[in-house]
């Protein structure tokens, strides 16, 4: 293969999204390229084409923006480019061991590549059984950032950043092997190399409140040209026009100064998107009200469960996907298998709409209430939620419980029935 231009390698809105970037504007321009006609690759002594640092940054943080926002820092993706392929676009490594190829610019494998697609849900850009793929820059490293955050919260443990590192060189099994310990060094110094990057956005200042228990919705907001940051890029209309008509949402929006077709979500000082207490409990009541009426579920009960998973994180916290940390295949077995098909569940980018996760979140919650075809408590629907369904002991002062009560009081008081099961 051989590129010589951008063009060559690149989709037409992902150029589009390299000259957005000011500091790549900048850089082409210096070099003489011109908007609208095509860019040429740098090229290093030996002929073979290479992101600049300034390239690969700006790759990185677009992928990041887009995909993975608020899950993983762009340093990291750049850091391990720098020392794994020189930031080359046609890179190859030969895994005797594995006996595969390792390509691109992240040295990603094909076999790796489709496993992130096929099931893990991540297919916003395309796997095929043509390798060459993968020498596409924002293709490759799209997926090695997938792999990055997987690797993040490996075996549902969130793991710590030279873990994650050496697992991504020798695979989980060599993160604590002498082996791997090299490349981990070698990282850290790359990682002194890199670009400075500007921790900050325009806009209005973000509170420097911690957490988010008392902040008020939509109070602190920037407007960064980021999709993920307003409700309207992730919600479909008919979902939007729904929670206008919620009386709670409907105040908090109007005295924070919301307008239909751009309403913000609240970020906290990391900006995270996060929803308000009343947000989760409309969506909450919006989808048992559409879907499971007759089942009798709680929004209480759901906004709670919401809370505990995720914080009320629009992404998600850790190994928790979504607002209800239902992950990419739970979701998918529960569309496929059980016939919950109130929203699709393609990708694992879907799980990131409130109403989806949250539908998904009760689809399993009605589940978990039936399951086995006998009566559950209360106490061992919500342990089996939280821990998994093999997890549950049912003891009076069990943590998780206890905590589970207290997240609820914040969204209403029940009067619980001895024995009995409120959820249901």
């Amino acid at each position: 293969m051989s590129f010589k231009y951008w063009e060559d390698c690149v989709d037409p809105e992902d150029l589009e999204a390299l000259w957005a970037e000011t500091d790549v504007e900048k850089e082409w321009t210096d070099a003489g390229e011109n908007m609208g006609k095509k860019v040429h690759l740098s090229r290093d002594p030996d002929g073979q084409p290479f992101l600049t640092q300034t390239e690969m940054k700006a790759v990185a943080g677009i992928i990041v923006r887009r995909h993975f926002p608020s899950l993983m820092e762009p340093e990291m993706i750049c850091a391990i480019a720098e020392i794994g392929s020189d930031r080359r676009l046609l890179a190859l490594q030969y895994d005797k061991k594995a006996k595969e190829n390792k390509l691109g610019i992240m040295l990603m494998t094909q076999k790796k590549a489709e496993w992130l697609s096929r099931e893990m849900g991540y297919q916003s850009y395309q796997s095929t059984d043509n390798p060459e793929i993968l020498y596409r820059p924002f293709t490759n490293v799209y997926f090695g950032a997938a792999y990055l955050k997987i690797l993040s919260n490996f075996d549902g443990m969130k793991r710590s950043e030279e873990f994650i590192v050496r697992a991504y060189r020798g695979g989980t099994k060599k993160a604590t092997h002498k082996s791997t310990n090299d490349f981990f060094q070698r990282y850290l110094l790359a990682k002194q190399t890199l670009p400075s990057w500007e921790k900050h956005i325009s806009g209005i200042p973000f509170s420097r409140r911690e957490g988010v228990e008392s902040a008020e919705p939509n109070t602190f907001q920037s407007e960064i040209g980021d999709g993920w940051t307003y409700w309207d890029s992730r919600v479909s209309p008919d979902d939007m026009e729904e929670l206008w008509k919620s009386p709670e949402v409907l105040k908090d929006w109007t005295k924070s100064g919301e307008r239909r077709g751009r309403v913000r979500f609240s970020l906290d000082s990391e900006k995270r998107p996060y929803l308000s207490r009343a947000e989760v409990k409309a969506v909450a009541e919006i989808i048992i009200s559409r879907y499971f009426s007759r089942e009798g579920i709680q929004a209480s009960v759901l906004a709670a469960l919401a809370e505990m998973c995720s914080m009320r994180f629009v992404n998600g916290v850790d190994a928790c996907t979504g607002l209800m940390g239902i992950d990419y295949q739970t979701a998918l077995w529960l569309y496929n298998d059980l016939g919950y098909k109130g929203y699709k569940v393609r990708s694992v980018e879907d799980l990131y709409n409130p109403f989806t996760s949250i539908y998904f979140g009760a689809s399993y919650l009605a589940w978990l209430s039936t399951n086995e075809g006998r009566e559950r408590t209360e106490q061992s629907v919500v342990e089996a939620f939280l821990r998994g369904p093999e997890n549950v002991n049912g003891q009076e002062n069990d943590p998780i419980w206890n905590k589970f009560l207290s997240t609820l009081s914040h969204y209403q008081d029940i009067r619980r029935v001895p024995g009995g099961c409120n959820i249901l």
